[in-house]
């Protein structure tokens, strides 16, 4: 069986308040794009639990720590007369890039299983299973726009639809810590919520709309502020920061050419919006 996980963008990112926890509470609108990685699961035949095997774009990391193989060992736990599998997972999205791959990756694992043994779980306990696996990856049960609040773990649908617009994604060969991104970061309530911002034109979020990384990521790594402007040069109506970076989107009424050639030695795609 092959199933084919989606990216996310983030339309603007809020920083709302530090936790006691350590961790911070934003507030943001997940909405996924036409990226995709691919994800296939066979039977496995001989001895063994699992296989792995990745191809397109390198992955660190020893594979007992990839997110596809924690969906599987998560759902075993609670099902252990399912069998032994074969996993090959080609990637396309880039990898620290705020696009939620790995998170995609792993939800979709979890329907992908699902599916395959049989397991009639709802979208409701596929949702819990991917919490536990990463603060985003619920999103991509269901797949459709949100508002999300906490961690970026509490969900609120969202009426949106930005179907008729292109998207041009730029990745930049940069790779962007934690520490970095919230390096100047001074937690407060935005001005005006996104749930009142995405209701308005398009053309009026370029001067309502904010990811708060932004400060802090365009400060150390200029180039990638500097795509951000040339996206606007462009005609971008609206552009941003994906979540903690590297990748910034434009967002454009048509087709743009050459995008390729602009943006040379960086992963560069369009797609039609959804």
């Amino acid at each position: 069986m092959i199933t084919y996980p989606n990216a996310k963008i983030n339309l603007g990112l809020n920083i709302v308040e530090k936790r006691p926890d350590g961790y911070h509470n934003l507030e943001t609108v997940f909405y996924p794009i036409n990226l995709q990685d691919a994800l296939e699961v066979n039977d496995l035949e001989g001895e063994g639990e699992y296989t792995l095997k990745i191809s397109g774009t390198p992955i660190e990391g020893e594979p007992d720590n990839n997110l596809v193989v924690k969906a599987y060992r998560l759902l075993k736990k609670d099902f252990p007369n399912m069998g032994s599998i074969n996993i090959h997972m080609y990637k396309h999205i880039p990898t620290g890039a705020g696009l939620g791959g790995g998170s995609a990756d792993a939800a979709f694992m979890l329907k992908l299983l699902n599916e395959k043994f049989k397991l009639n779980l709802s979208t409701e306990k596929l949702e819990e299973y991917a919490a536990i696996l990463g603060a985003d990856c619920a999103f991509f049960i269901q797949n459709k726009p949100v508002f999300a609040s906490g961690i970026g773990n509490i969900f609120e649908e969202i009426n949106l639809s930005l179907k008729g617009y292109y998207l041009v994604l730029v990745k930049p060969d940069i790779f962007v810590s934690t520490k970095d991104a919230f390096a100047n970061i001074i937690p407060m309530k935005p001005n005006h919520s996104l749930k009142e911002i995405i209701r308005m034109p398009v053309e009026t979020w370029r001067a309502t709309m904010k990811n708060d990384f932004e400060d802090s990521v365009f400060k150390k790594f200029p180039e990638i502020a500097a795509i951000k402007d040339k996206l606007y040069d462009m005609g971008a109506i609206y552009a941003s920061m994906s979540g903690s970076g590297s990748s910034v989107f434009g967002i454009f009424r048509e087709q743009v050419e050459h995008v390729d050639e602009v943006f040379s030695g960086c992963f560069c795609r369009q797609r039609a919006l959804e």
